[in-house]
């Protein structure tokens, strides 16, 4: 008697394999959440952007199951966000608590990075350095999704040099939450990063294998305020830009 084509087979070492359905389904999901991950994080999907299921099915022509689990996926990244009338849309930028976000970012930039300066061992400075070349990197190729990765791989690196789990925690929470407020900050340069805030890593990273804490804390602290200054200075000119476009049209 044949098979069905669903039923789960085995692999050649004898391990139960996902039935077929399911494994085309969960490789679509996935698929979609890539693409839809992208596009928000650069943001040509704006903050508020609908996610329609229906809409999203006929444009990746899938079933709406794999596109609920790709939204679902992005819900739990705080990516997007589900409505009370369950609908979901694009996670919206909330403007008016970013100094508050700054405080807390800067706060952890500083406490990370000394932490790192004072526990750091070897097999982290491997990984620290292998990272910030994996950075620069990025940013010679203007690739902007990889700076904003590689970004947050060297400084969660750095955290968990620190040994303090619950200082990763938090930052990589904070580091998540602002992946889309990096985006404005390459944005301002026109994702030409200068050389100078290339050359900062290197810096910081000098300090914490020199086991210089104070040193690591400063840089860190004029790392984190370069870029609060820089978002800050970038948004303010882009909403007096925004101000006089409207007054011009009454």
């Amino acid at each position: 008697m044949a098979t069905k084509s669903m039923a789960a087979g085995k692999s050649k070492d004898g391990a139960k394999e996902a039935p077929a359905e399911i494994r085309v389904r969960g490789q679509g999901a996935r698929s979609v959440y890539e693409r839809l991950r992208q596009s928000i994080l650069d943001l040509s999907l704006p903050p508020g952007s609908p996610l329609d299921e229906a809409t999203l099915s006929e444009q990746f022509a899938m079933s709406r199951t794999p596109i609920r689990e790709a939204l679902l996926r992005l819900v739990a990244d705080g990516l997007a966000r589900s409505l009370p009338n369950r609908n979901t849309i694009v996670a919206p930028i909330d403007f008016q608590q970013l100094p508050t976000y700054f405080e807390a970012l800067t706060l952890m930039y500083r406490v990370t990075t000394r932490s790192a300066a004072m526990h750091r061992r070897p097999e982290h400075i491997l990984v620290i350095r292998g990272l910030e070349a994996a950075y620069a990197e990025a940013v010679s190729r203007r690739d902007v999704l990889a700076m904003i990765q590689t970004n947050r791989d060297f400084h969660m690196a750095i955290a968990e040099a620190g040994g303090n789990s619950y200082f990763s925690g938090l930052f990589g929470r904070l580091l998540d939450e602002g992946r889309r407020i990096l985006r404005i900050y390459y944005s301002s340069f026109d994702d030409r990063l200068p050389h100078q805030y290339v050359e900062e890593h290197s810096e910081m990273v000098a300090a914490i294998e020199e086991g210089d804490a104070d040193l690591a804390d400063r840089l860190a602290t004029a790392h984190a305020a370069q870029i609060v200054r820089q978002i800050q200075n970038y948004i303010a000119r882009d909403t007096a830009i925004s101000l006089s476009v409207n007054l011009d049209r009454s």
